[in-house]
């Protein structure tokens, strides 16, 4: 529930409008998401390796850590903290509200409730504080709340969420099928006026969004030292979480060539709300819009969940505040980790930054996950002895596969977006002189 409950987010209902302005293509559309599938699946299997293996609190920062040293580990809870589990919560926090905001328009992030301009070093500034932020910052604020209150009130908000949004789903699928009017999908793989470079093109820009809408499935290894039985748990949560994942994803795109031509669909951002509407009626619009909404909780409340873990991990090493390794005496929960969170994640939403910030560091991201991925091979080495009672299926071409696809996706990004890369990198370097204050302060 963790991990579909996390993946599924806003991504499914928005991505495939916006992927069939590069790629007008049904079959290679179809054919992305099965990749994006398989990649997952790939990255999967190396993290089930390790989570069985060393299945402790805080997953990523602990195999980073011990395949190369507390400096790596280090700088991705960093940048985890800094921006991107914060930012992330903040995204969907204020895209929550968006979709809120569709039935009770007064909380809308149309509605401005305060606006200013101001000067800093002659650069002109606007800022601008909208209902819906508002509302992010008690969406945050309660979910907060309830996974501090303990990790099982957490987990069956999570449950609930994630059953809800299955159901929303499945529904749309099944009676998209049975009573919806849609056509024949004609399965072209070479749209008219696109040369081969072209389609490589669009494919490698698809991709990328299709990696994104996929994002997540390792959040669950945060939370290893909570989970009963990790080291057969684990494994089965990351691996049924994305066959589920992928099989529902490719059954909603499959609907969405069923009910609208791909021509209807080029640029169209929330294509789930249009194809709903042609297949159902009107009022299947709000209901998407409901959905969605559903959807992006569900996603926000197990991004909460998980992301204390690995700042509550840095500090038992003492390379965070020192309260942040307490546990809570009656909730058993990292409280003053979720606490300090929440606040970032509140200022974040404040900021209206959060959108820039996360798009920075993807590319730093991906990075983080290709060194994760590739510590399957430095700690088999490194430990040969240790415990492994799942290992990764096809080693060694498995865990290679999704090194080398996510390191090709990390190349073009740096040519096609060296600012907000180069960026990125900045925010990583900047933790290195911390992570050296925080080892003095150790000693």
């Amino acid at each position: 529930m963790i991990v579909m409950g996390i993946v599924i987010g806003s991504g499914i209902f928005l991505t495939t409008g916006i992927m069939a302005k590069s790629l007008p293509s049904p079959g290679l559309i179809l054919l992305a998401w099965i990749i994006g599938g398989i990649l997952s699946m790939a990255g999967a299997m190396a993290y089930a390796e390790l989570g069985a293996a060393m299945p402790q609190t805080g997953g990523q920062y602990i195999y980073l850590k011990e395949a190369y040293g507390s400096l790596s580990g280090f700088l991705f809870g960093w940048t985890m903290f800094l921006v991107y589990q914060t930012g992330s919560i903040a995204a969907l926090a204020v895209a929550f509200a968006e979709y809120f905001g569709y039935f009770f328009p007064i909380l809308s992030t149309n509605r401005i409730i305060f606006s200013t301009a101001f000067t800093i070093f002659n650069h002109s500034f606007q800022y601008s504080l909208s209902a819906g932020q508002i509302m992010g910052i008690v969406v945050i604020i309660l979910l907060s709340l309830f996974n501090f209150i303990g990790l099982v009130l957490g987990s069956i908000i999570q449950n609930i969420l994630t059953i809800l949004k299955i159901g929303a789903i499945v529904a749309m699928v099944g009676l998209g099928f049975i009573i919806g009017k849609g056509g024949d999908i004609e399965f072209h793989f070479a749209p008219a006026g696109f040369s081969l470079s072209n389609l490589i093109m669009g494919f490698g820009v698809a991709m990328i969004a299709i990696i994104w809408a996929y994002d997540g499935w390792n959040n669950v290894n945060f939370a290893a030292g909570e989970i009963k039985n990790p080291k057969r748990n684990l494994p089965l949560a990351l691996i049924l979480g994305i066959s589920g994942i992928t099989a529902l994803y490719i059954a909603v795109n499959y609907i969405y060539l069923y009910a609208l031509p791909i021509d209807e669909m080029i640029g169209v951002t929330r294509v789930a709300e249009k194809v709903a509407t042609a297949l159902f009626g009107g009022i299947a619009a709000s209901l998407i819009s409901a959905a969605v909404m559903i959807s992006i909780l569900g996603s926000l409340n197990g991004t909460i969940l998980t992301g204390p873990r690995v700042y509550y991990a840095m500090a038992k090493d003492s390379l965070f505040f020192k309260r942040v390794a307490n546990v809570h005496p009656r909730f058993r929960t990292p409280a003053f980790s979720i606490f300090l969170q929440a606040v970032w994640a509140c200022l974040l939403t404040l900021s209206g930054t959060f959108e820039q910030l996360i798009t920075y560091v993807i590319f730093v991201t991906m990075i983080f996950y290709i060194a994760a991925t590739a510590s399957v091979f430095t700690l088999r080495k490194k430990y040969p002895n240790l415990s492994r009672p799942y290992k990764t299926w096809g080693y060694p071409l498995v865990p290679l596969l999704f090194i080398i696809a996510l390191s090709v996706i990390v190349i073009n990004t740096l040519i096609n977006k060296p600012v907000e890369s180069i960026a990125g990198l900045s925010v990583v370097v900047i933790g290195i002189p911390v992570y050296y204050y925080w080892k003095s302060k150790k000693r």
